[in-house]
């Protein structure tokens, strides 16, 4: 499995991972989840991972609060109430990797052992005419997704 970096002592996470690796690890591993950390209002209007065809299904926990944007105190009761376990491979997946860095690395403080940043996120940086989906991350990678 390819990553673009693994993790060193200073960076707090397992590492940064591609979404081409990160679907092959949901589909091969078991014990393998994503978590999209993004905003109830992103979910709905720009989409979410779809993982029924390999027989899983993507956790939605906000790392932040639509609107303020302030950090979900509730983040990791969260996580827990999905039945993630400190031994899982968490994949976790924001807009454009940010949110979700600060995510597994929360994580992995807390004792999860294998928390990774899915690079670029869902919808990766602006291209040439400032919109996002186009030049990385999940969806411009074509890995299956869908609009609420």
């Amino acid at each position: 499995m390819t990553t673009s970096s693994p993790s060193s002592a200073t960076s707090g996470y397992a590492g940064e991972i591609l979404p081409e690796d990160a679907w092959k690890r949901l589909a091969a591993e078991p014990n393998a989840k994503i978590i999209d950390v993004r905003t109830q209002a992103e979910w709905s209007f720009v989409g979410v991972p779809d993982l029924s065809s390999v027989g899983k299904q993507v956790l939605l926990v906000s790392w932040q609060v639509f609107p303020t944007m302030v950090r979900n105190d509730a983040f990791l009761a969260q996580v827990e109430a999905h039945g993630v376990k400190k031994d899982d491979v968490v994949l976790l997946l924001c807009r454009s990797g940010v949110r979700s860095r600060a995510a597994a690395e929360l994580l992995t403080a807390q004792g999860y052992q294998a928390a990774w940043n899915i690079t670029d996120g869902f919808e990766g940086p602006h291209d040439g005419d400032k919109h996002r989906g186009d030049v990385a991350g999940w969806k411009a990678a074509k890995l299956p997704w869908a609009q609420g």
